[in-house]
């Protein structure tokens, strides 16, 4: 059932990417869809569209550190993130165990992005830690090192921006780092009845103040059970396009005979300096998931604004399975 689903899933989202990027326009995305504001997506994100409240597991590292507690598990993966229009793909891995009080997890992403152009090679690792003062308040805190090198020219020529700085022991076309930065996340997640979810984070809270690691602050509120969740998130972007602009999403999951997720959700994106008129996104996804492991993707394609996709990846497997003890809270 597992090949079955995998085989079915993965050739109709290769398929949609190369039928959304020929039917495109050949018009340049702006800097910061790019570059998707530098996040790594997972399948559960990018199909809900909003996870920040109630993502637990492997999502809890890359959207709000303080979610590693709420899922009693330990988890390690793999994942892949692509975005057609910008040649941008993205490799990685990623592993959590929240079977005791304290919770955490470490992952990296690596990958390229514009071959023909900017040639641009991404290093990404996090690493996350969270503590359940009780079943109903985790707080997290978790580390990011981003390092970016680029080679060729972007379309503002050889500037700061879109070329780089020339490398004057290596041959002209040369380049040296274009960005390297530490970075530091926080979260804090509230639940006052098991089924509700209460989330606030903070992203590169260090504030390296540039687009490619823009400092995020929000938070979202979920409702989930065994078989469901629905969430809305909201965000500020403060440095993505020169001012701070904001971004809300909305999404939910259905789990269909205990083994296959349905997702699907909704974004939208104020794009400030790029556009005066909104993007507005819509996503979907599924998996097969069983006690051992799962296998997820999930797409989410602009229907207005920029001419965007974005496909994400995973197979996990869950260690918990083999008989791992969890602590109770």
């Amino acid at each position: 059932m597992c090949r079955r689903v995998a085989s079915l899933v993965l050739p109709a989202l290769l398929v949609l990417a190369g039928t959304t990027r020929a039917a495109a326009e050949p018009t340049a995305l702006p800097a910061p869809l790019a570059y998707d504001y530098g996040e790594t997506e997972t399948p559960r994100s990018l199909g809900i569209g909003a996870l920040h409240a109630a993502g637990g597991g492997v999502n809890a590292l890359f959207l709000n550190p303080a979610n590693f507690g709420i899922t009693r598990a330990y988890h390690v993966g793999a994942l892949a993130q692509f975005l057609p229009e910008a040649g941008r793909h993205l490799y990685g891995g990623a592993i959590m165990d929240s079977t005791r009080r304290f919770s955490g997890g470490l992952g990296f992403v690596g990958g390229f992005q514009d071959p023909d152009g900017a040639d641009r090679t991404t290093l990404d690792a996090r690493a996350g830690l969270a503590y359940a003062i009780s079943p109903e308040l985790h707080l997290g805190l978790g580390a990011r090192y981003l390092r970016v090198h680029q080679e060729g020219l972007g379309v503002l020529g050889a500037s700061r921006a879109s070329g780089g700085l020339l490398d004057p022991e290596a041959p002209p076309s040369g380049r040296e780092l274009l960005l390297e930065a530490v970075t530091a996340d926080a979260g804090v997640t509230f639940r006052p009845i098991p089924e509700l979810y209460i989330g606030a984070f903070g992203q590169n809270l260090t504030h390296p103040g540039i687009g490619l690691v823009p400092t995020l602050a929000g938070g979202g509120v979920a409702f989930g059970t065994e078989d469901f969740t629905l969430e809305v998130d909201g965000l500020a972007d403060f440095d993505s396009w020169g001012k701070t602009s904001a971004r809300v999403m909305a999404g939910g999951e259905y789990l269909l005979l205990d083994r296959v997720p349905l997702r699907a959700g909704y974004r939208l994106d104020l794009l400030d300096g790029a556009s005066a008129e909104p993007s507005h996104s819509v996503s979907g996804g599924l998996g097969y998931v069983t006690p051992q492991l799962a296998v997820e993707a999930s797409v989410r394609r602009s229907v207005t604004g920029p001419s965007m996709t974005v496909i994400a990846v995973a197979f996990t497997y869950h260690i918990e399975s083999l008989g791992l003890q969890i602590e109770p809270y």
